[in-house]
């Protein structure tokens, strides 16, 4: 199986001249396809979409195209994974509309929540089966031997993810596939990663193919350039590894 590299969301006026040159708004996530053959949907996040929605992304995209879905943050941030049945039944009964086009489910955590291991299996549980799920904690008190049995029970990927060019928590591998967020990087040109810093990220793969790679630095079209580069070392270190380039042409027009 190949490495996904993608980026965290695809609707970012700053990338329109780099991405988007010329191609209207509403052909932007068929664009954004000709590069990438994944992408993280942030937007799921703040507002969460309706199954059309989904199913209209999942028509727009070609055969081969994953999306992760980032959890809304009414089940992350505002209940803060209590009583999670209700949410995590109406986020699966939405996504369900991207059909075989559904990359994992991130559950990312608050910075303030510290470690609840029986609100996250309760959380865990409710999700069928089949069901890919990466878990982002941001409070230390979760690196803890009783989390990373209980990811590895339920078959949860720790998400590893970087800020400034370092890991932010510990490497754990909790699955047979990775997780791997990048959020900001340390290069001269802000917040672009350098050459460096990728590499050490492609080393760190240790020879997992199953991964998903996204890049969340979006600011001036870093996210883009850096996912491009990326899959360039991964290939080079002998990955097979997912399209990632700038498209050379405008998408066709769609059907009026």
């Amino acid at each position: 199986m190949p490495i996904l590299v993608g980026t965290s969301g695809w609707q970012y006026d700053s990338w329109s001249g780099l991405l988007y040159p010329g191609v209207p708004r509403r052909l932007w996530l068929e664009r954004y396809a000709e590069a990438f053959a994944t992408v993280e949907n942030n937007n799921a996040f703040y507002r969460l979409p309706k199954r059309e929605t989904f199913e209209a992304w999942r028509e727009r995209t070609p055969a081969d195209f994953v999306m992760a879905v980032k959890a809304s943050r009414f089940l992350t941030h505002i209940k803060r994974l209590k009583d999670p049945e209700e949410p995590v039944d109406r986020l699966m009964g939405v996504a369900a509309g991207l059909g075989g086009k559904l990359g994992p489910i991130l559950l990312q955590l608050p910075p303030t929540l510290e470690a609840e291991p029986e609100r996250l299996r309760r959380c865990l549980a409710r999700f069928p089966d089949g069901v890919r799920i990466a878990v982002e904690p941001r409070h230390a008190s979760w690196w803890s031997g009783e989390v990373r049995d209980l990811l590895t029970g339920y078959g949860a990927a720790l998400c590893w993810a970087d800020r400034l060019g370092r890991p932010v928590g510990p490497l754990w591998r909790t699955t047979d596939w990775v997780y791997l967020r990048f959020h900001e990087g340390a290069g001269r040109d802000w917040p672009h990663y350098g050459e460096r810093a990728l590499r050490s990220w492609v080393d760190r793969l240790g020879g997992v193919a199953d991964a998903y790679v996204y890049f969340n630095n979006d600011p001036g079209g870093a996210a883009v350039r850096n996912a491009i580069d990326f899959a360039g070392y991964a290939r080079a270190a002998g990955y097979a590894v997912t399209r990632a380039r700038l498209p050379e042409r405008p998408p066709a027009a769609s059907p009026v």
